[in-house]
Formats: structure tokens, C-alpha cells, sequence
């Protein structure tokens, strides 16, 4: 059994709006585009799947993966057999009666992928803001007819005026 001490992320993990920022452990955070990564994705890497349907899944979730913003550091790291192993771990989990450890490892390599938000801290990546956020105009509420301030004072003295 392990004694005491330092545990991986143990402790809150890092936070870009840190009020703070002279810390030397703090490092410089990666913004990553919002937009994702442009072009086609890698070349599929690994020896096709023998059930068909598989393979189809195994390539839709290759193309969708390849075009977030992540994928601009995977391409950097040439990260493309552990998105390809996380891609093949994934379908199979998908499949009813998937075992229980197959959960953790699917968590754990989006996590060192850097697709979940503890991840991305990991990694101090963060996605860029958007240029125009678009938000629906707020509708007006009638506000509600009220007695003046001096009227209530009165009400709560008992007196008339």
C-alpha cells in the first residue's frame, strides 16, 4: 500500500483565470482555435476492424475527432495511433455488455487526449473564445406596478398622509 504523498492530479487542477499568474508551475496555457482543425483527417492507422459496422463507426468518429480543436495539437504531437486506439476503445464500449474497465480506460485515454475538461487542464489547453457570440435578444418582462416607496412607508406606519 502506498504511504502519503503527491498523487497524480491530486490537488485542484490548474485554472487559466487564476488571479494569481507568477506562479513558475503555472506555465504558459495553449489556446486552441474554435473553429477546430481544418483539413482531412490522417490516414486511418490501424488494421481495419473485421465486422463492417464497426469499421463505418471506427471512421465516423475518426473524421468528427480530427476536425476539434484538440487535433491541432494531436497533428503537432503526431498523436495519431492513441486518437486511433481511443477511436477502436470507444466503439467497443459502445456495444452492450461492454466490461467495466473498458469505461475507465475510454475515460482515461480522453482525459491524456485532452477531449474532457480535466484534460485540457492537464494539458493547460484552452479553447479560444469566440469572436461574436450570438445571443438570443432578452424580452422585456412588463415590471410590475408598484406603490411608491413614500406610499409603503405610510401603509406599514398606519398612517394616511
Amino acid at each position: 500500500m502506498a504511504s502519503g504523498g503527491a498523487r497524480t492530479r491530486s490537488g485542484p487542477p490548474p485554472d487559466p483565470n487564476a488571479l494569481r499568474r507568477d506562479r513558475k508551475s503555472d506555465g504558459e496555457w495553449t489556446v486552441l482555435p474554435v473553429e477546430g482543425r481544418a483539413g482531412d483527417p490522417p490516414a486511418w492507422p490501424l488494421v481495419d476492424h473485421e465486422d463492417a459496422g464497426w469499421a463505418d463507426r471506427e471512421l465516423e468518429l475518426w473524421r468528427t475527432l480530427w476536425r476539434k480543436p484538440q487535433a491541432v495539437m494531436w497533428e503537432r504531437l503526431g498523436q495519431e495511433l492513441e486518437v486511433a486506439q481511443y477511436v477502436r476503445r470507444l466503439v467497443e464500449v459502445e456495444q452492450p455488455g461492454a466490461r467495466a474497465n473498458l469505461h475507465t480506460l475510454v475515460r482515461q485515454l480522453g482525459d491524456a487526449l485532452g477531449l474532457t475538461i480535466p484534460g485540457m487542464h492537464t494539458h493547460r489547453w484552452r479553447i479560444a473564445e469566440a469572436t461574436e457570440v450570438k445571443r438570443p435578444a432578452a424580452k422585456k418582462a412588463a415590471a410590475p406596478a408598484r406603490k411608491a416607496a413614500r406610499d409603503r412607508f405610510q401603509v406599514i406606519n398606519g398612517s394616511a398622509g
